[in-house]
């Protein structure tokens, strides 16, 4: 199991934030830890530890003034750190090969493919027209309805109809090279990992596949290496010592390099 660090950016700063809490009337959202460094701060942080993989989330909607700060940051922190991470929020096929450039090793998508509650797919081939496979990351965030895992879009608010099943993760692997998965309803609450969904993904890992939300100790990274045999990696947020929280990241650094 491999740690991917995060840089979430929200209203221009870099927070961690409760996940379902996000919404885009007036950018608001439950800040756990709001930062007084710039995302570039951290992103040559995570250089310097040789920590790779890791992801910038741009939380605002676009097209906002609050979406242009973020944008500033995110921007800084590949620059700091060209190659070196993913970026997701607002990517599409017009706007995707210019991170890239920027330094973006891939970009991360939801809401660009999942129209109107289902899978795009002509909008899946544009991203790999415009950036090809190996450079593309499905965000396949989720929320619980019932007893499926449901994607959500448009920053974790809307409910979709795809469920997150391993038919569905066999069926969009051919249009990506890594899924990017949050349980939302557990993002930014240190509360305890989602273990049915680890379950669920661990025991698929037919490509890489990096699990965030909830994460609130080392037992439950203990657990989720146990769910995945290795191959689920891992984000953590708000539970760090960087962003307010008690868990060491010079030793989740040190242990999950």
């Amino acid at each position: 199991m491999k740690f991917r660090p995060c840089i979430d950016i929200h209203n221009g700063m870099v927070k961690q934030i409760v996940g379902s809490s996000l919404r885009d009337e007036n950018n608001s959202a439950k800040d756990n830890f709001v930062s007084e460094k710039g995302a570039d701060a951290y992103a040559r942080m995570y250089r310097a530890d040789g920590l790779t993989g890791g992801h910038i989330i741009l939380l605002n909607q676009t097209g906002t003034p609050e979406f242009e700060a973020t944008k500033v940051q995110a921007l800084a922190a590949l620059q700091a750190y060209p190659g070196g991470m993913q970026l997701g929020g607002g990517v599409t096929a017009e706007n995707a090969e210019s991170y890239l450039r920027a330094g973006a090793s891939h970009v991360i998508v939801t809401s660009y493919v999942f129209r109107d509650g289902r899978i795009d797919y002509e909008n899946l081939e544009k991203l790999i027209k415009a950036v090809g496979k190996e450079h593309l990351v499905l965000d396949l965030s989720c929320r619980k309805r019932g007893n499926a895992y449901y994607i959500v879009t448009d920053r974790w608010q809307k409910f979709t109809e795809e469920a997150v099943t391993a038919s569905l993760l066999d069926l969009l692997s051919a249009y990506c090279s890594e899924y990017l998965i949050h349980a939302v309803d557990v993002e930014g609450k240190t509360s305890g990992i989602e273990t049915e969904l680890a379950d669920l993904l661990g025991s698929w890992g037919k490509i890489p596949v990096t699990y965030a939300g909830g994460v609130s100790s080392f037992a439950d990274l203990d657990r989720l290496e146990q769910a995945g045999a290795g191959r689920l990696d891992v984000t953590i947020g708000s539970a760090l010592d960087i962003f307010g929280g008690t868990m060491s990241y010079r030793t989740v650094a040190e242990r999950y390099r």
